[in-house]
């Protein structure tokens, strides 16, 4: 068994699962504990089972309701040193013992899953995508990266699935009431990943083992999933890609995802 589900994905709030035989894991709290608690309940998933927590990055819309998860439930939390010292909040709140350090680069071993951190392009303490292998597969999970680097493709080259940001459409941005500042922020090389990104992206992806695709964290004033999943079709066209070669979705903001069986 190799499951992923989207539980939050979004400028608002960010929490994923993902599921085998042994493991119950999130990566990241961006949504309240409660929120959070009543999702996993409605994939049959109970919160006193997870054997861990990832921390991403510290930005507030991953990791919300951390805390709180991590102290009624006593679970396990995992994050990079400048990510526990730009959270005090968090941190204070969470016993000592369940607090776990990972480096990027080096690997994480949580019941049978083998887990990569590697560092991301994006305006944080010491941003990290993940990737998570379970036997001889491994998915990926890459958000809040203002742009692809050379060393992130090569942690997402053959990955089955990813979960790969989408975040805005470059001309909704440029028409939004967001301020000047923010608007650079956005688009800057550590700010977020446009629709067109992602799409080229998945596109190389596509011809290095990529067979599902799903985008994410997707802008509530700068994008919305129709285009997103439009761009990123056309993009794959573009470049002579078989846009049936890879399964595509999108990850809602408020609304669980279908489960995805990986193995």
């Amino acid at each position: 068994m190799f499951n992923f589900c989207s539980l939050y994905s979004g400028s608002s709030g960010n929490s994923l699962f993902v599921q085998t035989s042994n493991a119950k894991i999130l990566v990241d709290a961006g949504e309240s504990a409660k929120k959070i608690t009543e999702s996993l309940s409605h994939i049959d998933v109970d919160v006193r089972d997870l054997n861990a927590i990832l921390v991403t990055h510290e930005h507030t819309d991953h990791t919300k309701g951390l805390s709180t998860l991590a102290m009624k439930y006593h679970i396990p939390v995992f994050a990079n040193r400048e990510t526990w010292n730009a959270m005090p909040s968090q941190a204070e709140k969470i016993p000592k013992e369940q607090q776990y350090l990972y480096q990027p680069n080096k690997e994480i071993k949580i019941e049978d899953l083998s887990i990569l951190p590697f560092q991301i392009p994006h305006d944080a303490a010491n941003p990290c995508g993940f990737n998570i292998i379970c036997g001889n597969q491994k998915i990926s999970i890459a958000t809040d990266l203002g742009h692809i680097s050379k060393e992130t493709l090569a942690h997402l080259e053959e990955s089955i699935f990813l979960l790969l940001e989408a975040n805005y459409d470059p001309n909704i941005l440029k028409c939004s009431r967001y301020p000047y500042q923010l608007k650079k922020r956005i688009d800057s090389p550590i700010g977020h990943l446009s629709n067109e990104l992602a799409g080229k992206t998945i596109s190389y992806l596509s011809e290095h083992g990529l067979q599902t695709a799903m985008l994410g964290h997707l802008s509530k004033e700068n994008n919305f999933p129709e285009l997103a999943y439009k761009t990123v079709v056309d993009t794959l066209l573009e470049n002579h890609c078989d846009e049936t070669k890879v399964n595509l979705s999108v990850a809602l903001r408020d609304t669980c995802s279908k489960i995805i069986h990986l193995g």
